[in-house]
């Protein structure tokens, strides 16, 4: 799992830049002439906080799984790829289209699994200390 979490985490990483900068460049003409604009662009603006955020989260979960091989490792890194997509899809395509029930339906169930990711990293770092 160690080496798919890395890869995960490069490839996360690599996708968040990018489109941090497409929202910020690519989507700012576009946006801004929009009524709705300014808070689809705080969607897209927290879609790639959180991408990147947990992109290195990914890399994190990949340490850990090293250095434990635990269940709970291996639970955060699926957790951040899962929750990452979720999260953070769900808002890039809310700040594309203007479909809002997403941001009910589909964006809190991707941080519940960033959450989850975030247990599961505790536990593996308890089983760590434990070790």
């Amino acid at each position: 799992m160690e080496r798919l979490f890395y890869v995960l985490s490069g490839v996360y990483g690599f996708l968040g830049v990018a489109l941090g900068a497409f929202g910020a460049h690519g989507l700012k003409a576009k946006l801004d002439t929009l009524p709705d604009g300014a808070l689809r662009a705080s969607w897209w603006q927290t879609g790639s906080l959180y991408h990147l955020l947990h992109a290195l989260a990914l890399a994190l979960a990949a340490h850990l799984a090293a250095r434990t091989g635990g269940a709970a490792a291996t639970a955060a890194g699926f957790c951040f790829a899962v929750g990452v997509l979720l999260f953070s899809g769900s808002l890039y395509v809310m700040t594309l289209t203007g479909v809002r029930v997403l941001g009910a339906a589909v964006t809190p169930l991707g941080g519940l699994f960033l959450l989850a990711g975030w247990g599961a990293v505790t536990a593996a770092a308890l089983g760590l200390a434990k070790g």
